[in-house]
């Protein structure tokens, strides 16, 4: 009985945990707004221009996966040699600053090749018979493989998102 209990005060603090959060996305999108309207761009009707709205963060609502803002900090990641496949690259060697936007869309970019490569070597790993295969579970599998895919490519040393920063950067 003492388990039932325990798991009714998990989906009760689970769901004050929700509830926080969407009030404090609604504090925030309400200061934008306020912001806004306070700018001198605003015209007269109250409307707001798009060159008004910033966006911080660009993930999505209910999102909680890692992403790679942040990843790179110090003053040698901003002339950093290239380094895994684009060390290789023919031509002269270029520079990359790991701190700019660029690279930070461009691992993403290299994330989604890595999860592609994951997600096919998932498919020839064979489950036991004796293991359920819920939606939870399948959702909660998916959830970690993002998660790994994430750390691998900050981690591996592909240098896919160094290709593509060199070459949209040109």
């Amino acid at each position: 009985m003492t388990g039932i209990t325990g798991l009714g005060n998990l989906t009760q603090t689970n769901t004050m945990m929700n509830h926080t959060m969407q009030r404090e996305e609604s504090n925030r999108f309400d200061a934008l707004v306020k912001a806004a309207r306070s700018s001198s761009k605003a015209d007269t009707n109250g409307t707001v221009s798009s060159e008004q709205v910033s966006v911080r963060d660009t993930r999505l609502n209910g999102e909680f996966t890692s992403d790679y803002s942040g990843t790179y900090k110090s003053e040698a990641d901003k002339a950093a040699k290239p380094s895994g496949f684009a060390a290789n690259a023919k031509g002269q060697q270029k520079t990359i600053d790991k701190t700019s936007k660029l690279y930070e869309k461009s691992l993403e970019l290299e994330s989604f090749f890595v999860k592609m490569m994951v997600d096919s070597m998932r498919k020839t790993v064979t489950k036991s018979n004796q293991s359920e295969n819920s939606f939870a579970q399948k959702m909660y599998e998916d959830m970690l493989y993002d998660e790994y895919t994430t750390v691998l490519t900050k981690n591996s040393g592909f240098g896919i998102a160094d290709s593509i920063y060199l070459e949209l950067s040109r």
